[in-house]
């Protein structure tokens, strides 16, 4: 399995440096259009290599995604906190309830509700 992992990982290294070696060319990155750049009298823009506004894209695009569903996931790890606050809860009251009943009760039936005497 381990031999599997380092060879989709180095198929995938292979075909990300051929798409960077093959979108080298310069292309010009502006943050407003040209149209609002004269209105607004304020411009910036950069010149990289198309690679790496492919690979930003791509790279900003799985962020916004890993937010988003973490932020969408919130109520239900709420959800799972509360239910597992609840069990504890619940377990501790189960351990409390046992060891008052058999207070009262003969020796071997505590024994054997406790579950110890199998």
């Amino acid at each position: 399995m381990r031999y599997l992992k380092l060879i989709l990982l180095a198929i995938l290294g292979i075909a990300l440096l051929t798409v960077a070696l093959a979108n080298r060319s310069d292309v010009t990155l502006r943050l407003v259009p040209d149209d609002l750049a004269v209105l607004l009298g304020w411009s910036w823009q950069r010149e990289v290599p198309l690679f790496v506004v492919l690979f930003g894209g791509a790279v900003a695009g799985l962020l916004i995604g890993v937010v988003w569903e973490w932020l969408r996931e919130h109520r239900q790890r709420a959800e799972a906190a509360a239910m597992r606050r609840t069990l504890e809860r619940m377990e501790r009251d189960l351990v409390r309830l046992r060891g008052r009943g058999t207070e009262t009760k003969d020796d071997v039936l505590a024994l054997v509700e406790d579950g110890r005497g199998r």
